[in-house]
């Protein structure tokens, strides 16, 4: 139970049956165990991560890690003493350069993140980030909080923006924050490049004559460039449409930069399909994490963020945060396609890691950085192992394990028990079914007080599973809804 008095309400679903795999696509191979989430309490949902469970949106799930085709290890970087990686060096030098000579590189496929494509000293600056609450249950209002935090430049060279700057960015409005990552360090190894797998596979091939391209058909085109054409037409459109002759007030410059709420980037940015859109806030919108605020807590407390990007007064990226205790989790990330070859998925974990480091000097215990799920079976999810110093959770004891360690027993299988202590065990295991709360006709109770009034209930074994999952501390505060 939360501090001012409110509990965690769950239903419990169970997972007998397979669903088609994102990493391997195997139809029926993906297997875990799930409840849908009415509400819950940040310490709840931070000891519930921390036993190997992850949310998308208001559910709840779990992966049957020695069942599933791809199992999917809990991974957490240690912020405090982050170092970045050459090819993180890399991305920031990237970003600078775009920033500061308006030069976007070429087209580079980015890491997968969960299936998305995800991303500071004065020069990044220009990039502003805005941190946004997630309307949560029980959450009144929407609250903003400028919250980026600038990453130390890792260029030598004094690179300073050209006299006309072709972004035209304006620099009045962005909060200056000090940075506390470390760029020097060479220790880190550099991350993989995720080059498209077309690509890697004729690189060393030996290309046949041909006749060339045939010229009755028209040229390939980018879908980026497809998108840009669709966009300027429908510009060009507005343009034509009857214009009133009373003029309209310029916009300020400082609403220019104002937050935007999810709802106007979704009806800016999405398809006009409102079963797409409802999707799209069920997963990225929705959070049953009530806003909490604590003495020793973080000044914009706990709960689900939106983290936006800004560029020259237009969104560019945003970033789904769950601030809690002892962790920021990264859920997800979305940003606009024109960006793309800017790796604003290693942008923004980097950024999210800077964050991280902010908090903690509000919050001391507040000091990891969650990056969602390993996926050492996947290549292209290995990337989040380079976020080092990073452990993997153990699927069997619950306990953190430095992923040095983990590689190689990963490597023998893709499931393991990543704890070397053969003796150790579940610290949190369930002992006592009957202090497990359930919530009956309003009510809450102990499991065991339940078992006595609804006498012939034959649910005590998929109450067993659900407590033996969440661990017995969960057990006795979440509430399972029981009908």
């Amino acid at each position: 139970m939360a501090a001012g008095g409110s509990y965690s309400i769950v239903e419990y679903f169970g997972g007998d049956d397979g669903y088609r795999c994102g990493y391997c696509k195997h139809e029926n191979g993906n297997f875990s165990n799930g409840m849908w989430s009415h509400t819950m309490t940040v310490q709840d949902y931070q000891d519930l991560i921390d036993r190997g469970w992850r949310r998308s949106g208001k559910y709840v799930y779990k992966p049957i890690m020695n069942k599933t085709c791809c199992p999917q290890y809990t991974i957490r970087c240690h912020a405090l003493n982050f170092h970045p990686s050459k090819t993180h060096k890399k991305t920031l030098k990237r970003v600078n350069k775009f920033l500061s000579k308006g030069e976007m590189p070429v087209e580079r496929c980015e890491e997968g993140h969960d299936g998305v494509l995800e991303e500071i000293k004065s020069r990044l600056k220009p990039i502003s980030s805005i941190l946004q609450r997630t309307v949560a249950i029980a959450a009144g209002k929407t609250q903003s909080f400028l919250s980026g935090e600038p990453m130390n430049s890792v260029d030598e060279e004094d690179v300073r923006p050209p006299p006309e700057d072709p972004l035209k960015i304006d620099h009045s409005e962005i909060q200056d924050i000090t940075t506390s990552l470390d760029t020097e360090s060479s220790n880190s190894t550099p991350r993989e490049d995720a080059a498209p797998a077309s690509a890697e596979k004729t690189s060393n091939v030996t290309a046949k004559p041909g006749k060339g391209a045939d010229p009755n058909r028209p040229l390939c085109r980018k879908a980026k460039d497809i998108r840009k054409e669709k966009r300027l037409q429908k510009e060009q459109l507005k343009q034509q449409e009857p214009v009133s002759s009373s003029p309209s007030p310029a916009p300020s410059k400082s609403s220019s930069n104002q937050p935007k709420s999810l709802e106007e980037f979704i009806t800016e940015y999405l398809p006009n399909d409102p079963l797409h859109r409802l999707e799209f806030k069920r997963f990225l919108c929705d959070s049953p994490l009530e806003a909490e605020t604590a003495p020793d807590g973080p000044d914009v407390g706990y709960g689900s963020f939106h983290q936006q990007y800004w560029l020259d007064g237009r969104i560019v990226a945003v970033g789904v945060l769950d601030i809690l205790p002892s962790c920021v989790s990264s859920v997800y990330l979305y940003y606009h396609p024109d960006f793309s070859s800017l790796s604003l998925g290693t942008y923004s974990a980097l950024r999210e890691i800077a964050f991280t480091r902010q908090l903690q000097q509000q919050s001391p215990k507040l000091a990891y950085y969650y990056l969602g799920f390993y996926v050492y079976s996947c290549p292209k999810m290995r990337y989040k192992g380079q976020y080092r110093p990073s452990d993997l959770l153990c699927p069997e004891t619950y306990a953190w394990v430095s992923i040095e360690r983990c590689i190689s027993r990963l490597e023998i299988s893709a499931y393991s028990r990543l704890n070397e202590n053969a003796q150790a065990g579940d610290a949190l295991a369930l002992k006592d079914l009957g202090r497990a709360l359930v919530l009956h006709r309003r009510t809450v109770m102990p499991y065991a007080a339940y078992a006595r009034k609804r006498k012939g209930s034959n649910d005590e074994k998929e109450v067993e599973q659900y407590a033996s999952l969440v661990g017995q501390s969960c057990a006795e505060r979440i509430l399972l809804y029981r009908a």
